[in-house]
């Protein structure tokens, strides 16, 4: 449980250190974003497929 719990604070330090560079997590292409008068419908395709892709790389290496 402590090494779970160590892994998620270096997790979150990691995520918090990239976003303060400015990398645009939420607006990456292939991000969908729908405005019609005062209605805005936002899918994040493009930012699901790069977290997916990073958590299974992530618990691909924590299995071995």
């Amino acid at each position: 449980m402590a090494k779970l719990l160590i892994l998620a604070g270096v997790v979150l330090v990691g995520l918090g250190l990239v976003l303060m560079t400015g990398f645009p997590l939420g607006r990456l292409p292939g991000d969908f974003v729908v405005r019609r008068g005062s209605f805005t419908f936002y899918f994040p395709l493009g930012t699901s497929i790069l977290a997916s892709l990073f958590l299974t790389l992530l618990f691909t290496f924590l299995r071995r």
